[in-house]
């Protein structure tokens, strides 16, 4: 039986930075969830579906031809793993991400590919909803104003201000927390990791350390 590790937290809290680099330090293969809301996200952006007509998402939404290969996201064999990361993209994942025809789709996908490997996973909903049965979970937070640092140092952008950053971490803290739909939320047998004063090395570790002693490796 394959175990899976569920990394769930906020935006900006270094969630995909770390499951990646977990996942290769133990041999895990890894899954970033977020970036498959993103491809969904840039999708209907790139098509000029409104994003606001939950209906019309909905009518389209296998219109979306998803695929993972090594890492790399395509639509319609297209690598467009560099787009999905776009501030428009950034802007109205959450949105998007909030739909129940979306996230039941993705879970669903999430799931299947969850059961063919060891695998660790990151979102914001991956232990309380997608894996309930994870082998361990993780809740990986931060400050707001450290994760915007974050963001700023990682998108290196003159034109961008900290403060902008930061308005829009919070708002996507609120918009996540208060969806309908799987919101973000600490499962309650999720380990809390604060990552503020921590560097990425050292969240691992204490990962690793947890690992071993929940025998998952």
């Amino acid at each position: 039986m394959y175990k899976s590790i569920a990394i769930d937290g906020p935006s900006g809290a270094g969630k995909s930075t770390i499951s990646k680099r977990l996942a290769k330090c133990i041999n895990f293969e890894y899954l970033d969830t977020g970036a498959m809301y993103r491809a969904y996200t840039y999708y209907y952006l790139k098509n000029n579906i409104d994003i606001e007509d939950e209906k019309l998402i909905e009518k389209h939404i296998d219109d979306v031809k998803l695929s993972i290969v090594e890492g790399i996201f395509y639509i319609d064999d297209e690598d467009v793993s560099k787009q999905i990361r776009s501030k428009e993209v950034t802007q109205n994942v959450s949105l998007v991400s909030s739909y129940a025809s979306v996230r039941e789709k993705l879970v669903r996908e999430q799931r299947e590919i969850s059961q063919k490997s060891n695998i660790v996973l990151d979102g914001r909903d991956i232990g309380s909803h997608v894996l309930p049965d994870a082998s361990i979970k993780f809740y990986l937070d931060a400050t707001a104003e450290e994760r915007a640092r974050r963001r700023y140092i990682q998108l290196n952008d003159d034109s961008l201000k900290m403060e902008d950053i930061l308005a829009d971490i919070i708002r996507r803290d609120n918009f996540d927390s208060s969806r309908k739909i799987s919101p973000l939320v600490k499962a309650k047998d999720a380990i809390l990791i604060d990552s503020t004063n921590l560097e990425i090395e050292q969240v691992i570790d204490l990962m690793i350390k947890y690992l071993g002693e929940y025998d998952v490796i």
